[in-house]
């Protein structure tokens, strides 16, 4: 799915960019040039970090309780 038009960045590529070591929006929006024209995709991409951390961290509650 295409999250910014102005640029054309996918939700693949904000995945690539959390995968590769980004935790914020800023700095996911840094990386893929995400909302730095008119700024309209900035809330799907916050939903996409959101998404994002919370599986993280599903992920890390569920190892946690199998150790």
């Amino acid at each position: 799915m295409i999250v910014c038009q102005c640029r054309v960045v996918t939700d693949r590529d904000v995945d690539v960019a959390l995968a590769d070591g980004a935790r914020t929006v800023g700095a996911v929006c840094r990386t893929t040039g995400a909302a730095q024209d008119c700024g309209s995709c900035i809330f799907s991409v916050k939903a996409l970090v959101q998404q994002h951390h919370a599986e993280e961290c599903a992920h890390l509650r569920a190892d946690g309780a199998a150790s």
